[in-house]
Protein backbone atom coordinates (compact mmCIF):
# COMPACT_ATOMS: atom_id res chain seq x y z
CA UNK A 1 0.00 0.00 0.00
CA UNK A 2 1.25 3.37 -1.08
CA UNK A 3 2.55 5.57 1.70
CA UNK A 4 2.29 9.88 2.38
CA UNK A 5 5.22 10.98 5.14
CA UNK A 6 6.66 14.10 5.75
CA UNK A 7 10.23 16.00 4.94
CA UNK A 8 11.56 18.45 7.08
CA UNK A 9 12.83 21.27 4.76
CA UNK A 10 15.64 22.46 6.25
CA UNK A 11 19.00 22.13 8.69
CA UNK A 12 16.76 22.28 11.87
CA UNK A 13 18.29 25.01 14.77
CA UNK A 14 15.78 24.16 17.36
CA UNK A 15 13.60 21.52 18.13
CA UNK A 16 10.77 22.88 18.56
CA UNK A 17 10.64 24.25 15.07
CA UNK A 18 11.02 20.57 13.96
CA UNK A 19 8.14 19.34 16.34
CA UNK A 20 4.70 20.72 14.52
CA UNK A 21 6.46 18.47 11.16
CA UNK A 22 7.05 15.48 13.33
CA UNK A 23 2.88 16.01 14.64
CA UNK A 24 1.47 15.82 11.43
CA UNK A 25 3.69 13.08 9.88
CA UNK A 26 2.03 10.77 12.68
CA UNK A 27 -0.80 11.28 11.54
CA UNK A 28 -0.37 10.18 8.04
CA UNK A 29 -0.44 6.35 6.53
CA UNK A 30 3.84 6.12 6.49
CA UNK A 31 4.06 7.42 9.73
CA UNK A 32 7.63 8.44 9.00
CA UNK A 33 9.21 11.80 9.11
CA UNK A 34 13.00 12.48 6.97
CA UNK A 35 15.46 14.74 7.32
CA UNK A 36 18.35 15.12 5.32
CA UNK A 37 21.94 15.98 6.13
CA UNK A 38 22.23 18.81 8.35
CA UNK A 39 25.29 20.33 9.66
CA UNK A 40 23.28 22.48 12.38
CA UNK A 41 21.84 19.92 14.88
CA UNK A 42 22.57 17.19 13.57
CA UNK A 43 20.42 14.45 12.07
CA UNK A 44 20.46 11.52 14.75
CA UNK A 45 20.33 13.74 17.40
CA UNK A 46 16.94 15.60 16.27
CA UNK A 47 15.26 11.58 15.82
CA UNK A 48 16.96 10.90 19.20
CA UNK A 49 15.49 13.31 20.84
CA UNK A 50 12.13 13.27 19.35
CA UNK A 51 11.82 9.89 20.38
CA UNK A 52 12.50 10.98 23.69
CA UNK A 53 9.33 13.12 23.85
CA UNK A 54 7.36 10.04 23.23
CA UNK A 55 6.26 10.63 19.61
CA UNK A 56 4.85 7.93 17.75
CA UNK A 57 6.35 7.28 14.56
CA UNK A 58 9.87 6.21 12.02
CA UNK A 59 12.40 8.04 10.92
CA UNK A 60 14.49 8.18 7.68
CA UNK A 61 17.14 10.75 6.07
CA UNK A 62 17.10 11.57 2.87
CA UNK A 63 19.91 11.62 2.50
CA UNK A 64 23.06 12.05 5.10
CA UNK A 65 26.36 12.32 3.66
CA UNK A 66 29.11 9.33 3.03
CA UNK A 67 31.80 11.31 3.33
CA UNK A 68 30.81 12.80 6.94
CA UNK A 69 31.08 9.50 8.77
CA UNK A 70 32.46 5.66 8.39
CA UNK A 71 29.91 2.89 7.89
CA UNK A 72 30.25 1.72 10.94
CA UNK A 73 28.96 4.88 12.53
CA UNK A 74 26.47 4.72 10.26
CA UNK A 75 25.25 1.54 11.03
CA UNK A 76 25.03 2.91 15.27
CA UNK A 77 23.39 5.45 14.26
CA UNK A 78 20.71 3.44 12.61
CA UNK A 79 20.11 0.74 15.28
CA UNK A 80 20.33 3.27 17.87
CA UNK A 81 17.26 5.05 16.14
CA UNK A 82 15.11 2.33 15.40
CA UNK A 83 15.71 1.13 19.23
CA UNK A 84 14.57 4.33 20.00
CA UNK A 85 11.84 4.97 18.42
CA UNK A 86 10.61 1.20 17.85
CA UNK A 87 9.82 1.74 14.19
CA UNK A 88 12.22 0.25 11.59
CA UNK A 89 14.62 3.17 10.53
CA UNK A 90 15.55 4.49 6.65
CA UNK A 91 19.19 5.33 6.71
CA UNK A 92 19.43 7.02 3.77
CA UNK A 93 22.77 7.54 2.41
CA UNK A 94 24.72 9.11 -0.90
CA UNK A 95 28.45 10.13 -2.14
CA UNK A 96 27.26 13.84 -1.96
CA UNK A 97 28.87 16.04 -4.63
CA UNK A 98 32.74 15.75 -5.69
CA UNK A 99 33.65 19.44 -4.33
CA UNK A 100 32.36 18.21 -0.83
CA UNK A 101 34.41 14.52 -0.79
CA UNK A 102 37.53 16.73 -1.90
CA UNK A 103 36.67 19.39 1.13
CA UNK A 104 36.01 16.63 3.58
CA UNK A 105 38.45 13.98 2.63
CA UNK A 106 41.04 15.62 1.00
CA UNK A 107 40.11 13.92 -2.51
CA UNK A 108 37.09 13.33 -4.26
CA UNK A 109 36.11 9.26 -4.27
CA UNK A 110 37.93 7.82 -7.61
CA UNK A 111 33.98 6.04 -8.21
CA UNK A 112 31.41 7.11 -6.25
CA UNK A 113 28.86 4.45 -7.69
CA UNK A 114 31.80 1.79 -6.33
CA UNK A 115 32.57 3.89 -3.14
CA UNK A 116 28.49 4.11 -2.46
CA UNK A 117 28.86 -0.10 -2.80
CA UNK A 118 31.27 -0.87 -0.49
CA UNK A 119 29.60 1.57 2.28
CA UNK A 120 26.35 -0.32 1.80
CA UNK A 121 27.98 -3.47 2.14
CA UNK A 122 29.86 -3.01 5.41
CA UNK A 123 26.89 -0.69 6.55
CA UNK A 124 24.43 -4.04 5.85
CA UNK A 125 26.89 -6.44 7.49
CA UNK A 126 27.17 -4.58 10.64
CA UNK A 127 24.02 -3.65 11.44
CA UNK A 128 22.58 -6.92 10.86
CA UNK A 129 25.28 -8.26 13.38
CA UNK A 130 27.86 -9.56 10.56
CA UNK A 131 32.07 -9.08 10.83
CA UNK A 132 32.91 -6.65 8.28
CA UNK A 133 36.06 -7.56 6.75
CA UNK A 134 36.09 -5.46 3.51
CA UNK A 135 40.15 -4.75 2.79
CA UNK A 136 38.73 -2.61 -0.50
CA UNK A 137 37.52 0.88 -0.72
CA UNK A 138 37.73 3.89 1.04
CA UNK A 139 36.92 2.03 4.20
CA UNK A 140 39.08 -0.78 4.58
CA UNK A 141 38.93 -2.50 7.71
CA UNK A 142 40.12 -5.70 9.86
CA UNK A 143 37.02 -7.89 11.20
CA UNK A 144 34.72 -4.54 12.54
CA UNK A 145 31.70 -6.06 14.78
CA UNK A 146 28.65 -4.37 16.63
CA UNK A 147 27.64 -5.70 19.38
CA UNK A 148 24.50 -7.88 19.34
CA UNK A 149 21.35 -5.75 19.55
CA UNK A 150 17.77 -6.55 19.25
CA UNK A 151 16.28 -3.59 17.69
CA UNK A 152 13.95 -2.75 14.36
CA UNK A 153 15.44 -3.45 11.21
CA UNK A 154 17.58 -0.61 9.85
CA UNK A 155 16.90 -0.56 6.13
CA UNK A 156 19.57 0.84 4.15
CA UNK A 157 18.12 3.74 1.42
CA UNK A 158 20.46 5.04 -1.50
CA UNK A 159 19.95 8.24 -3.22
CA UNK A 160 19.69 7.65 -6.91
CA UNK A 161 19.65 10.36 -9.86
CA UNK A 162 20.82 8.30 -12.47
CA UNK A 163 21.26 4.67 -13.91
CA UNK A 164 24.40 3.82 -12.22
CA UNK A 165 23.04 3.83 -8.98
CA UNK A 166 19.69 3.05 -9.44
CA UNK A 167 21.51 -0.93 -10.49
CA UNK A 168 23.43 -0.23 -6.89
CA UNK A 169 20.07 0.21 -5.35
CA UNK A 170 18.52 -2.91 -7.52
CA UNK A 171 21.79 -4.83 -6.23
CA UNK A 172 21.80 -3.94 -2.64
CA UNK A 173 19.44 -1.40 -1.15
CA UNK A 174 16.14 -1.54 0.21
CA UNK A 175 15.02 1.69 -0.91
CA UNK A 176 15.68 4.01 -3.05
CA UNK A 177 15.57 7.68 -2.57
CA UNK A 178 14.93 10.14 -5.10
CA UNK A 179 15.06 14.07 -5.48
CA UNK A 180 13.58 16.52 -7.62
CA UNK A 181 13.36 13.24 -10.16
CA UNK A 182 10.45 13.19 -13.13
CA UNK A 183 8.02 10.55 -12.34
CA UNK A 184 8.11 9.16 -16.22
CA UNK A 185 11.80 9.26 -15.65
CA UNK A 186 11.86 7.25 -13.09
CA UNK A 187 9.28 4.83 -14.13
CA UNK A 188 11.44 4.71 -17.81
CA UNK A 189 15.24 4.55 -16.66
CA UNK A 190 15.10 4.25 -12.51
CA UNK A 191 12.92 1.60 -12.11
CA UNK A 192 13.45 -0.98 -14.97
CA UNK A 193 17.58 -0.94 -13.92
CA UNK A 194 16.72 -1.53 -10.51
CA UNK A 195 14.13 -4.01 -11.24
CA UNK A 196 16.81 -5.84 -13.59
CA UNK A 197 19.72 -5.77 -10.59
CA UNK A 198 17.84 -6.91 -8.07
CA UNK A 199 16.67 -9.75 -9.94
CA UNK A 200 20.38 -10.65 -10.95
CA UNK A 201 21.45 -10.28 -7.29
CA UNK A 202 18.56 -12.48 -6.67
CA UNK A 203 16.79 -10.08 -4.01
CA UNK A 204 13.77 -8.12 -4.02
CA UNK A 205 13.72 -4.83 -5.70
CA UNK A 206 14.00 -1.95 -3.34
CA UNK A 207 11.08 0.12 -2.58
CA UNK A 208 11.24 3.90 -4.20
CA UNK A 209 10.22 6.72 -1.80
CA UNK A 210 10.30 10.10 -3.70
CA UNK A 211 10.88 13.47 -2.31
CA UNK A 212 7.63 15.80 -3.65
CA UNK A 213 8.09 19.06 -3.52
CA UNK A 214 4.69 21.20 -3.10
CA UNK A 215 2.77 24.68 -2.52
CA UNK A 216 -0.52 25.90 -2.42
CA UNK A 217 -1.12 28.37 -5.30
CA UNK A 218 -2.24 31.14 -3.02
CA UNK A 219 -3.29 34.57 -3.86
CA UNK A 220 0.03 36.80 -4.47
CA UNK A 221 2.24 33.87 -4.05
CA UNK A 222 5.10 34.24 -6.12
CA UNK A 223 5.38 30.08 -6.72
CA UNK A 224 8.84 30.61 -8.89
CA UNK A 225 10.30 32.33 -5.92
CA UNK A 226 9.19 29.59 -3.49
CA UNK A 227 10.63 26.57 -6.47
CA UNK A 228 13.54 28.44 -6.10
CA UNK A 229 14.12 28.64 -2.61
CA UNK A 230 13.42 24.87 -2.41
CA UNK A 231 15.78 23.65 -5.46
CA UNK A 232 17.42 26.68 -7.14
CA UNK A 233 21.00 25.71 -6.04
CA UNK A 234 19.92 21.64 -7.57
CA UNK A 235 18.55 23.32 -10.86
CA UNK A 236 21.90 24.69 -10.77
CA UNK A 237 24.16 21.81 -10.79
CA UNK A 238 24.80 20.56 -13.93
CA UNK A 239 24.05 16.46 -12.92
CA UNK A 240 20.37 17.60 -11.98
CA UNK A 241 19.83 19.87 -15.22
CA UNK A 242 21.53 16.99 -17.31
CA UNK A 243 18.73 14.74 -15.95
CA UNK A 244 15.97 16.98 -16.05
CA UNK A 245 16.47 17.46 -19.67
CA UNK A 246 17.07 13.85 -20.16
CA UNK A 247 13.56 13.58 -18.28
CA UNK A 248 12.42 16.01 -20.80
CA UNK A 249 12.40 19.25 -19.21
CA UNK A 250 14.65 21.45 -20.98
CA UNK A 251 16.76 23.26 -18.15
CA UNK A 252 19.30 25.50 -18.61
CA UNK A 253 21.31 25.40 -14.93
CA UNK A 254 22.95 29.03 -16.01
CA UNK A 255 19.03 30.28 -15.07
CA UNK A 256 17.82 28.68 -12.42
CA UNK A 257 14.51 31.31 -12.30
CA UNK A 258 13.69 29.87 -15.77
CA UNK A 259 14.37 26.66 -14.54
CA UNK A 260 12.02 27.15 -11.58
CA UNK A 261 9.38 27.91 -14.14
CA UNK A 262 9.96 25.20 -15.83
CA UNK A 263 9.59 22.39 -13.18
CA UNK A 264 6.47 24.15 -12.05
CA UNK A 265 5.17 24.17 -15.83
CA UNK A 266 5.77 20.38 -15.44
CA UNK A 267 4.17 19.75 -12.06
CA UNK A 268 7.24 18.38 -10.76
CA UNK A 269 7.11 21.06 -8.48
CA UNK A 270 3.65 20.09 -7.28
CA UNK A 271 1.08 23.13 -7.18
CA UNK A 272 -2.17 24.15 -7.35
CA UNK A 273 -5.07 23.43 -5.07
CA UNK A 274 -4.23 21.00 -2.32
CA UNK A 275 -6.73 18.42 -3.73
CA UNK A 276 -5.19 19.00 -7.13
CA UNK A 277 -1.30 18.48 -5.17
CA UNK A 278 -2.93 15.75 -3.68
CA UNK A 279 -4.10 14.18 -7.24
CA UNK A 280 -0.36 14.73 -8.44
CA UNK A 281 0.71 12.62 -5.34
CA UNK A 282 -1.47 10.05 -6.40
CA UNK A 283 -0.12 9.78 -9.63
CA UNK A 284 2.96 8.87 -7.83
CA UNK A 285 1.18 6.18 -6.16
CA UNK A 286 -0.44 4.79 -9.25
CA UNK A 287 2.84 4.44 -10.82
CA UNK A 288 4.15 2.50 -8.40
CA UNK A 289 6.49 4.45 -5.88
CA UNK A 290 6.01 2.78 -2.26
CA UNK A 291 6.32 6.65 -0.33
CA UNK A 292 5.91 9.87 -1.46
CA UNK A 293 7.73 12.18 1.18
CA UNK A 294 5.78 15.87 1.53
CA UNK A 295 7.95 18.45 1.29
CA UNK A 296 7.37 22.16 1.50
CA UNK A 297 11.03 23.48 2.08
CA UNK A 298 10.38 26.08 -0.67
CA UNK A 299 7.63 27.91 1.90
CA UNK A 300 9.38 27.61 5.03
CA UNK A 301 12.54 29.42 3.21
CA UNK A 302 10.52 31.83 1.33
CA UNK A 303 7.16 32.83 3.67
CA UNK A 304 8.02 30.88 6.70
CA UNK A 305 7.14 28.06 9.06
CA UNK A 306 3.55 29.23 9.37
CA UNK A 307 3.10 29.71 5.66
CA UNK A 308 4.29 25.89 5.50
CA UNK A 309 2.65 24.19 8.18
CA UNK A 310 -0.33 25.43 6.67
CA UNK A 311 -0.05 24.05 3.67
CA UNK A 312 1.41 20.87 5.12
CA UNK A 313 -1.52 20.32 6.52
CA UNK A 314 -3.83 21.31 3.78
CA UNK A 315 -2.16 18.69 1.34
CA UNK A 316 -2.14 15.85 4.01
CA UNK A 317 -6.31 16.57 4.85
CA UNK A 318 -6.77 16.65 0.66
CA UNK A 319 -4.33 13.10 0.32
CA UNK A 320 -6.77 11.89 4.04
CA UNK A 321 -10.30 12.78 1.89
CA UNK A 322 -8.97 10.61 -1.25
CA UNK A 323 -7.44 7.98 0.33
CA UNK A 324 -11.43 7.76 2.30
CA UNK A 325 -13.04 8.02 -0.85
Amino acid sequence: MSKISVMYPVMPTDIGDVLPYARIAESTSGRRLWLGQSLAIETHAVFAALAGMGLDLGYGTAVTLMPLRHPMTAAVNGRSIASLSGYPYVAGIGPGAAVFQKHTNGRPYDKPVTAARHYIRMMRTLADGGEARDPDGPWPTESLRLPSMDTPPVEIGLGVLREPMARLAGEGADRAITWLTPLGYIRERLAPAMEEAAAKAGRPTPRIVSIVHCAVDRPQRDLQQVALKAVGAHLGSPHYSDMLNQAGIPVDPDDTPAAAKMIIEHNLFATGTPDEIAATIASYHDAGIDEVAISVCGLHLHEGRGAALRDLTAITAALARRSAQ
